[in-house]
């Protein structure tokens, strides 16, 4: 009789009392992160929110060619001076990253990091990934170019951008940024500082294959202007491409109209117009290594 009484009426009771805890379970929201918003931490000249994995080294390649606006004589760039950026990062962290670069262009060398502060979840409990990056670079140039008056602390310049990404599906993932720049040491007419606003998308077309668009914006704010008029306004910056992506490399080809590859360098120096012919044709290229 004590056998049936636990079987008919105590068990099932114990079921009952049990539903709602695995219902509250089940209704708990995924706290992971998503996948890949961006497969690479480029987007053709801006930076994204992708870190790899904890201790892998990532070996990128950037390349840049001559604007298309001579035409055949230079076959379109290809004959035309090059830059070339070529850097290594390390991921400290899944999260958190840090690197180093050359770059042809002002013999530029760098110093980078980059941070996920908070992270967008599967669940949509945080609904975008807020990422900090920051670099400095020291500008390498002769003093024949530069003058006696560039020491090391005068060769120095920084960047920091503050990005906002949001994976809105499967295959469109966007992101905006506000970033500042500053150059200790710069020749007469040309600003130490300039703050600026920037657009990137990508929208996937095949599991390995993604069109990719980039916008970046010098902002000319009168109250932080050194000059008004301002000489050699800035050009705003833009690209759109195509980007093939594996486990461990990420390719991008595009066309754009910054010729420097440093974030700062387009921000304060670019000068080919988007509009009259400044467009050019550029590489990007990330291989990874996990330890």
């Amino acid at each position: 009789m004590k056998k049936n009484i636990i079987t008919y009426i105590l068990l099932p009771a114990l079921l009952l009392l049990s539903v709602p805890t695995l219902m509250a379970q089940e209704e708990e929201p995924d706290m992971s992160p998503v996948r890949a918003p961006f497969n690479s931490g480029y987007l053709i000249d801006k930076q994204t929110m992708n870190i790899p994995y904890e201790k892998t080294l990532e070996f990128v390649i950037h390349h840049r060619f001559g604007t298309l606006d001579n035409g055949i004589s230079d076959f379109f760039g290809l004959y035309a001076p090059s830059n070339i950026r070529m850097g290594l990062n390390y991921s400290i962290r899944s999260d958190v990253m840090i690197g180093i670069g050359a770059t042809k262009n002002k013999k530029y060398t760098d110093l980078q990091w980059k941070w996920n502060i908070i992270e967008q979840t599967r669940g949509g409990t945080i609904p975008l990934t807020v990422t900090y990056f920051g670099n400095m670079a020291i500008d390498g140039r002769s003093e024949d170019v530069l003058g006696e008056e560039f020491s090391l602390s005068n060769r120095a310049s920084f960047f920091s951008e503050l990005i906002l990404t949001r994976k809105f599906s499967y295959f469109f993932s966007m992101q905006a940024s506000a970033h500042f720049s500053h150059f200790n040491k710069v020749q007469h007419g040309i600003e130490h500082d300039k703050a600026g606003i920037g657009l990137g998308a990508r929208y996937r077309v095949s599991p390995q294959s993604s069109i990719i668009a980039t916008a970046d914006l010098p902002l000319h704010i009168e109250g932080m202007q050194e000059y008004i008029p301002l000489n050699n306004k800035p050009e705003p910056n833009f690209g759109i491409g195509w980007e093939i992506s594996t486990a461990t490399h990420v390719f991008q080809v595009f066309a754009g109209n910054g010729y420097g590859i440093l974030n700062q360098d387009n921000v304060m120096f670019n000068q080919n117009d988007p509009t009259d012919g400044g467009w050019l044709l550029g590489f990007n290229i990330t291989r990874l290594w996990s330890f």
